[in-house]
Parts: structure tokens; C-alpha cells; sequence
């Protein structure tokens, strides 16, 4: 399969005049519509009518209008996903009991730059924080019609002031990646199409409770439905980390989402199918070069994708409360890392330091194993031991010093894990892992957790975080972040 694809013809302006416009809707940010077009892009075994019949139900939009001096095209295939805030087709009483009141705002709430490999084996998402410090371009403001210069802005109000239009120009100069198709979905289509496949699961270890969405989830494993998992993706009060967060949030609901899509056979089930596509496309907009033919070649290529074909990342951030004059608090991009990321975009690289294969049944826990750093010592006689272990810890994702030493006992009969008081989630998190151990606390240690392997250790239980983020970018592949 080629690496580019040539770029569809635009329609003459006697086909656009015959095209019928669909009604602009309000705006706001559905955040999963990557795990949406995924959905779509899974319509491989389906057949081409059905496919085709998406060209009728998506309303169309031409962000790339007059667009000039736009970056160099990479390798794969990017698309600029739009989350907005319509809510037209939800019942009143939904409104009251998912907290949807309130009018909707012309802007844009969630932005993800989703990159599709050439070998339609990989895509990588790439969240922008809304607040992100940006400056867009010289432009005619779509509202009041007057020509505005550059000027610096949070980079969801692009949309507000120009539309997919100056939100593609905006995005194109931050990330110097080609945008090369747009997606836009409200959380109407969003609530609808969970709906449709049955619900996804999520899960939390600890418990989650927004006054302001309505969320309310014990610690556990859940089945959401459509309203229920727009409180969840919605949520910005559950936790310190507002919008990343959040995000991180959105992020593991749509590994979650795609993980139910392409592994309960729903893209084989043609009524199945055809149910989560007409609740879907009711709402969304796209580019007038993602139609029919494009999907089934996508689809056709990616036929055995699943959450460990993709990986998910955020921007690396320097500063999540930059005070701009005129705009207030911003989200200021670490650059030099963010170039370094958009770069592997362009250049078609993955994101994930590795790419692991889902290895089983894993326990959840508190902290991820990679941010946990753990010194091994062998208390036994057993020659070798702390090698061992140290090794298993390490396959499980905890971050050792690969370098074991001997105790200066070497009759311990139990396990234990030494650690600082402050650090003690990341300490249970690595007792979960070694069943049978004591733990034992040891004021001043400091954040380097120590294991003194004792005669009862029986080897080490893979273990999880719903955030297990590493490498350089913080990144996270789909596998890592489904409940087991």
C-alpha cells in the first residue's frame, strides 16, 4: 500500500451549490470522537452500500478553503477531531439527569490530532488542551464579519472566532503537522452511539463523585450507558487535575470504546452496525475528502485493529496555569518536547516507547509501576534470587535499578516492602505485586521503594494503573488502559 494518498478532487462549485446545507449546531466538546471514527473505520466486513449510505447521513464542512503556506504532508493519514456541544436531540429529562443544562457556546471544548500509521496498523492520538496559550492567524471573524490580525488566544476559541477553518490554520502553525482530514461530533451522537454498542466499561480505584456533572462511581468496575459515560468523560471536579485529568479520562474511556467495538463482534453484525451508525451520523460534520470510498479503504486495511493498535498521548505541558493579560490563566506547551512529538507524527513513528501485546489479566492498582522506583535485595540464600525478581518487577513495568544487592540477613522468611510514609500508594501498589509480603514503614527512606525478598516469595502479579503513562511523551497504549 502506498504511503500518501492522492488528495480527493474538491467538488465544482455547481456540485457544492446543489449539496444541501445542514443546519449549524451548537458547539461543544464530545471528546470521543476518535473511538467514533473508529467505529466507522471498522466497517471493513460490513459491505460497500452500507458504507456508502455514511456519504448522505454526514454534513459537510470545508475547512481547507483558500488555506495557503500549510506544512509539508508526512507520512499517514492525520485527522483534526472536534468535540462541540450540541444537545438538540436530548430529551429534557436526560438534560435534568445528566446535568445538561445551560445554553451551548460556539467553541470548541476538546481538540485531538489523531494520527492514522501508512500501514493502517497504528493510530496515535494526541490530545490539545482547550486552554492552551495559542495565536491564530490574520482572519474575517465568521460572527461580526470584521478582519481581525494574529492575536494570542486560548486555543478553543479559534473555532468560536473563525470555525473549522481558522481551528485547522491554528492547529497547522502549532504543530506544524498537515491536517488532512476534520471530524466534528457533538455529545448528542456521542450519547447515542455508547448506546448503541451496549455500553463501556470503565473502571476506578478509587471513588469518583462530580457535584457539577452528576458523576457518582463507587470504586469498581462499571458498565456505563450514553449518559452515564458523558458524565464521565465530562468530569472536572474529581480530582486535582482538572482538564489533564480529564483528559487522561477521555482517553482511557475511548481505548475502552474501541475495545467494545472491535472485539464483540459489532462490526460483523450488520443490523448492530448499522444501529451505532445511524445514531452516530445524525451529528457529525466532516470534510468533504472523508467520504465513502475513503472509509472502506481505511476500513478494509484495519481490519485487525484493536485497543493495542493505539496509543494516546498529551501535549507535554511547562505550565498549567499561564496568566496571559486579556485571557487569564493558560496552558503554556513545554516546545522543545512538543516538537519533538509532533515530529514523530510527521515523520509516522509511534509515540510508545514499546508497543506491548495485552499479556492477561492484570490487578489494578493505585500508581503505575513505572513511576515507581524500587531497589531489590535477596534475603534468602537463594543464589540469583534478586536478579530474578528484579527482572520480574521490571516486566511488569516497575521501574528497578537492575542492579539487586545481597541483605545482610539471609534468613527472611516473608517478603517486605520498605518505604517512606509519603510514598505509601506507590508502596501498596507494589505489595499488590508480591503477595504475601509485609510492608514495612521507613521514615526518611525517601521515594525509592526497597524489597527485601524473603523464602515465601511464590514470583510477581502483573499489575496495572488506570494511568500507566511512560516514556517521554506520556504516552499509553489502548491495551494498557481497559479494565482486564
Amino acid at each position: 500500500m502506498p504511503t500518501r494518498r492522492p488528495a480527493r478532487p474538491r467538488p465544482s462549485a455547481s456540485r457544492a451549490a446543489r449539496r444541501p446545507r445542514r443546519p449549524r449546531r451548537a458547539r461543544w466538546g464530545t471528546r470521543l470522537a476518535t473511538a467514533l471514527s473508529v467505529l466507522v473505520l471498522g466497517a471493513g466486513g460490513i459491505g460497500h452500500a452500507l458504507v456508502t449510505s455514511l456519504d448522505t447521513g454526514i454534513g459537510r464542512v470545508d475547512p481547507f478553503k483558500d488555506m495557503k503556506n500549510r506544512p509539508e504532508a508526512g507520512h499517514g493519514t492525520n485527522i483534526l477531531v472536534v468535540g462541540t456541544d450540541g444537545r438538540d436531540r436530548i430529551t429534557p429529562a436526560e438534560k435534568v439527569k445528566y446535568r445538561l443544562g445551560g445554553d451551548p457556546c460556539r467553541c470548541t471544548d476538546t481538540m485531538m490530532l489523531v494520527h492514522i500509521s501508512a500501514d493502517r496498523k497504528r493510530a496515535s492520538t494526541v490530545s490539545l488542551p482547550r486552554d492552551s496559550y495559542a495565536t491564530i492567524p490574520p482572519h474575517t471573524d465568521t460572527t461580526s464579519g470584521k478582519r481581525h490580525h494574529a492575536h494570542p488566544v486560548k486555543l478553543n476559541a479559534a473555532y468560536a472566532e473563525g470555525g473549522p477553518s481558522l481551528t485547522v490554520r491554528t492547529v497547522e502553525h502549532m504543530t506544524g503537522v498537515k491536517v488532512d482530514h476534520y471530524l466534528e461530533v457533538d455529545f448528542t451522537s456521542f450519547m447515542r452511539t455508547v448506546d448503541a454498542v451496549g455500553g463501556v466499561e470503565v473502571c476506578t480505584t478509587k471513588a469518583m463523585k462530580d457535584a457539577y456533572s452528576g458523576l457518582d462511581l463507587p470504586v469498581g468496575t462499571h458498565r456505563l450507558n450514553g449518559g452515564q459515560a458523558l458524565q464521565y468523560v465530562r468530569s472536572r471536579h474529581v480530582d486535582g487535575a482538572s482538564d489533564l485529568g480529564r483528559m487522561q479520562r477521555q482517553q482511557r474511556f475511548m481505548a475502552s470504546l474501541i475495545h467494545q467495538a472491535t472485539s464483540s463482534g459489532m462490526m460483523l453484525n450488520p443490523v448492530r452496525f448499522q444501529e451505532v451508525v445511524t445514531s452516530m451520523m445524525g451529528s457529525v460534520r466532516a470534510d468533504e475528502g472523508l467520504g465513502a470510498p475513503e472509509l472502506l479503504s481505511l476500513a478494509r486495511a484495519m481490519r485487525g485493529f484493536t485497543a493495542a493498535s493505539s496509543e494516546f498521548a498529551s501535549v507535554p505541558v511547562l505550565d498549567t496555569g499561564f496568566p496571559v493579560d486579556g485571557l487569564g490563566s493558560t496552558v503554556r506547551w513545554d516546545m522543545p518536547k512538543a516538537r519533538k512529538l509532533f515530529r514523530a507524527l510527521r515523520e509516522d513513528r509511534p509515540l510508545a516507547p514499546y508497543l506491548p501485546k495485552s499479556a492477561g489479566r492484570k490487578t489494578l492498582v493505585e500508581v503505575s509501576p513505572q513511576q515507581i522506583r524500587v531497589q531489590v535485595y535477596n534475603g534468602t540464600m537463594v543464589h540469583g534470587l534478586g536478579a530474578k525478581v528484579d527482572a520480574s518487577l521490571r516486566s511488569t513495568g516497575f521501574n528497578t535499578t537492575r542492579s539487586p544487592y545481597n541483605w545482610p540477613r539471609r534468613d527472611l522468611r516473608q517478603t517486605i516492602v520498605w518505604f517512606d510514609p509519603r510514598w505509601d500508594r506507590s508502596a501498596r501498589s507494589l505489595a499488590t505485586a508480591l503477595p504475601g509480603c509485609r510492608l514495612k514503614a521507613n521514615e526518611g527512606q525517601g521515594a525509592t521503594l526497597k524489597v527485601t525478598v524473603g523464602g515465601n516469595f511464590a514470583g510477581v502479579l502483573p499489575v496495572r494503573a488506570e494511568d500507566a503513562y511512560q516514556g517521554e511523551f506520556g504516552v499509553v497504549t489502548g491495551d494498557q488502559v481497559v479494565c482486564s
